[in-house]
């Protein structure tokens, strides 16, 4: 009688949202998965800092498709809601303008009109048909196509068409500006490429299908912050007898015989029989594979890539409560287009800013003590290949010019409330994170990069290598790196029955 053969095993470097979001379909299919996070918390740029009661999410906030979240956890037999609540956000953002101007967007298509036609009344009827674009869009680019692995290049010949059709060619701006004539409508229809780290004047309008993915599922947060929701994501995990290994950093990716076997973690051999990498694509192969021919071909070829822009982060907690602000709000600066290609192409920090301000107090005051309230509030700034600044010096300057603008504008009395602050700076993307560059969303989502053109979720020549997360397929956000799991968790599961 032959002994029950071992079940199979996976490997999953990095704890961001997609490799959570993969080794929990791989455990619910019953592969033994192992996750190693080099850091000493789960969540990747979803890291928590915790100072004087005070609790600051470092990396996403917004949580736009909870239908793919219930998704993950009804695998197993579970729900998401045993193990975090989400709480929705309402309005989704407020855009403002250093005039005083403000637009609160939220799925709420009565009130959207009125504070549209009080601005410009053509754009009422302009704005139900980019919203019609956005739903065709999401339609085809995220419900069709964000889970699909486009491992072949007849992969993107079959979207052509559809591709085509939807004028994917064409800049988010661009295909904004068709349907919108105010500039500053124009501002609040197309920010969102921002986001997942794409350039609205140069981001594939497919990209608008993010403002239709809000109004199809809302904008939603986690009581007690993204980390409750990375935590909550990690216990569900460990219920299924998974394993999540902290301060354990992958110092390689072992390959024999044209297959990977394992990693190597802290000098210690951990077989697999298959690996995936939800840490910075670029590093995966340059760092972890280097040691082998595949590794080095392709970290040249991702080297002449382009990267996104990177983000300066101040987070801040204030001893008393900010009743004025929203959850979300955007801050647009004097200057639009010409800032964002500062940001994208310039060889420094640009003079001025455009801010996104986070007030997650508005919804969940448990996240500072009682009385205070918790920010971070972050600027868009060039990666270090564009602009090789010394963070050490101009990070705190620039820290000192955002809360200047802040106390002008949205917080009058910030500096004489500061409780703690600390900045996350593009130097801390590239040494924290391994992120090249500093670059906030690996790979920018121009078309070019984008589906069969983005590394592939399974390695082309590595036949039991994966990636995972922002770098590959289908791109960064939080949908985005958890539709990537999705797609790759079924070339895997199809690989190891």
């Amino acid at each position: 009688m032959n002994a029950p053969s071992s079940p199979r095993s996976a490997a999953v470097i990095g704890s961001g949202f997609g490799g959570l979001a993969l080794a929990m379909r791989l455990q619910a299919a019953g592969i033994q998965t192992t996750v190693f996070e080099s850091r000493d918390q789960a969540g990747g740029r979803a890291y928590v800092y915790r100072d004087q009661g005070f609790t600051f999410d470092a990396g996403p906030t917004v949580i736009t498709d909870p239908s793919a979240l219930e998704e993950l956890f009804a695998l197993s037999g579970r729900r998401l809601s045993d193990y975090v609540e989400l709480l929705p956000v309402a309005p989704f953002y407020r855009l403002c303008w250093e005039d005083g101007m403000h637009v609160d967007y939220a799925n709420d298509q009565a009130a959207l009109d009125a504070q549209i036609r009080a601005i410009s009344p053509p754009d009422v009827d302009g704005y139900q048909r980019f919203l019609a674009y956005s739903r065709a869009v999401f339609e085809e680019g995220y419900l069709k196509l964000g889970t699909v692995p486009f491992l072949q290049f007849r992969n993107m010949v079959s979207a052509g068409p559809a591709l085509m059709r939807l004028q994917a060619w064409r800049s988010v701006y661009s295909i904004v500006s068709s349907f919108i004539q105010n500039e500053r409508l124009r501002q609040v229809f197309s920010f969102h490429s921002l986001l997942v780290g794409g350039n609205p004047f140069e981001t594939s309008s497919i990209y608008a299908l993010i403002h239709a993915l809000e109004r199809e599922w809302g904008v939603w947060f986690p009581r007690g912050g993204t980390g409750a929701l990375v935590q909550g994501m990690v216990r569900c995990f460990e219920d299924m007898g998974g394993t999540v290994k902290l301060s354990t950093p992958v110092e390689r990716i072992d390959v024999a015989d044209g297959r990977v076997t394992g990693v190597t973690a802290r000098g210690v051999h951990h077989p697999a029989d298959a690996v995936a990498s939800n840490a910075d694509v670029l590093h995966t192969y340059e760092a972890l594979l280097g040691h082998v021919a595949r590794g080095r071909e392709e970290s040249r070829r991702l080297r002449r890539k382009r990267f996104s822009m990177s983000l300066f982060v101040v987070h801040f907690g204030l001893s008393r409560p900010q009743p004025q602000l929203r959850h979300h709000t955007v801050c647009f600066g004097n200057r639009y287009r010409e800032l964002i290609q500062e940001i994208f192409h310039g060889a420094e920090v640009p003079a001025d800013f455009s801010l996104y301000l986070h007030a997650p107090c508005a919804t969940d005051p448990s996240l500072a003590p009682p009385g205070c309230s918790s920010h971070y509030v972050l600027a868009p700034v060039p990666h270090l290949g564009n602009a090789p600044v010394d963070w050490s010096v101009q990070g705190p300057q620039l820290r000192d010019r955002i809360f200047d603008y802040l106390e002008r504008h949205y917080i009058p009395d910030l500096r004489a409330t500061l409780v703690t602050c600390r900045i996350f700076t593009p130097a801390d993307f590239r040494s924290e994170l391994n992120a090249h560059l500093g670059s906030a969303f690996s790979l920018e989502p121009i078309l070019t990069q984008s589906a069969w053109f983005r590394p592939h979720n399974r390695d082309a020549v590595l036949p039991n290598m994966y990636i995972v997360g922002a770098g590959t397929h289908p791109g960064a956000g939080v949908p985005g790196v958890v539709g990537s799991a999705k797609a790759t968790a079924g070339l895997m599961l199809e690989a190891l029955a």
